[in-house]
């Protein structure tokens, strides 16, 4: 079950008044003159939210709420959301109103054991605003995720981490060369946001995707396991198969798509890479 949830601002009759836009019913704070949104942005009033879904049996434990915050440090090569990866393609969104949005699904969190999720873009881009969307979810008694690459994990406060219930970490390769040519970033901030997630307590699961001629050469795999072994609080490790479904979202951003002649792993693929975790004592998913 996956729903998908992005309103675009209305467009009443000819004369009628003008609807407020929306991100998925919760309110676009166009009030603000631009002077008052950064403020309420530097504070962590107001996010840059693309979109929100509900979804079952990803993101975390039972149906989750998964909110989408645009704007992202790392330019992925197979990134299957590259509507988020800047700020300017998110509306800007009261925390208030995310909030709110959040509340009315109190009673399905409760059934399915299930909560909230931020996730990208990358949620740490946002931490001050992430952080009230996290608080204030604790407050009202909710499971809460962040979906994160790790990178920005220096951006996160203790604090923040404290009303962080699960992590999911996306450790992207396991061989620097290949991390960067992934990312265009370094993965040593991964790897240090991971080590201090386990310092502190945080159950995390691993989350690796697996695209043929890029990141499944087994020494660039390994590395990976080694690192997930080593950490006490890694729950469990999920192996991703690659796919094609977010081409369409390049090729209509006009950007360059360098995948689009990889196919998606075989079921005998995805099953040695999980052997490699496995074999460290590792539950892969």
């Amino acid at each position: 079950m996956s729903e998908v949830l992005l309103d675009a601002p209305g467009r009443g009759a000819p004369g009628a008044p003008a609807e407020q836009a929306m991100v998925g019913g919760i309110p676009v704070a166009s009030d603000l003159s631009r002077s008052e949104l950064l403020l309420a942005q530097r504070v962590g009033e107001v996010g840059s939210v693309h979109s929100w879904e509900l979804v079952t049996a990803v993101d975390g434990p039972g149906t989750r709420m998964t909110t989408f915050l645009a704007g992202c440090p790392l330019r992925c090569l197979y990134c299957h959301n590259p509507d988020t990866m800047t700020a300017n393609r998110g509306m800007p969104v009261r925390a208030e109103d995310l909030l709110a949005r959040i509340r009315r699904y109190r009673g399905v969190f409760r059934a399915t054991k299930g909560g909230i999720t931020l996730s990208g873009g990358e949620v740490l881009q946002q931490p001050g605003f992430a952080g009230r969307i996290l608080r204030g979810a604790k407050e009202m008694g909710i499971h809460t995720a962040i979906d994160t690459s790790g990178f920005l994990g220096a951006n996160a406060s203790d604090e923040l981490l404290a009303d962080v219930d699960l992590v999911l970490l996306d450790v992207k390769s396991g061989d620097e060369a290949t991390y960067r040519r992934v990312t265009g970033r370094d993965l040593a901030p991964t790897l240090d946001f991971g080590r201090r997630l386990d310092a502190l307590g945080i159950a995390t699961w691993i989350r690796f995707v697996l695209v043929p001629g890029l990141t499944d050469d087994p020494d660039n795999i390994a590395p990976i396991a080694d690192y997930a072994a080593s950490l006490g609080n890694v729950e469990r490790v999920e192996v991703l198969p690659f796919h094609q479904m977010g081409r369409a979202k390049w090729d209509g951003l006009g950007l360059r798509y360098e995948l689009g002649d990889t196919e998606p792993p075989s079921a005998a693929q995805v099953a040695a890479t999980r052997a490699i975790f496995e074999a460290r004592g590792l539950l892969t998913y």
